[in-house]
């Protein structure tokens, strides 16, 4: 056990905020898998933008690194170009 208060501080601080990118990177997730199984373009266009908003903001807050998101987003935009 820590023997600081500052310590103690930082580590309920750093549970809370790993339950919060826990959360928040699931959520991403399952958003990512519900577009990719979507079979509509015109669907899967309008998922687009709140997806790519979550992903962004999840980069943005370093939860998930920067080319990750990147890369995801490019992912998609290809699925979503390659749906009839």
């Amino acid at each position: 056990m820590a023997n600081h208060k500052s310590s103690v501080k930082r580590i309920r601080q750093e549970r809370a905020r790993r339950l919060r990118n826990r959360y928040y990177a699931k959520t991403m997730r399952n958003a990512v898998r519900k577009l990719r199984a979507t079979t509509e373009k015109a669907a899967a266009e309008s998922m687009f933008p709140y997806v790519t908003k979550i992903v962004d903001k999840l980069a943005k807050k370093n939860v998930i690194h920067k080319n990750k998101a990147s890369n995801l987003k490019s992912k998609l935009a290809k699925h979503i170009n390659s749906l009839s």
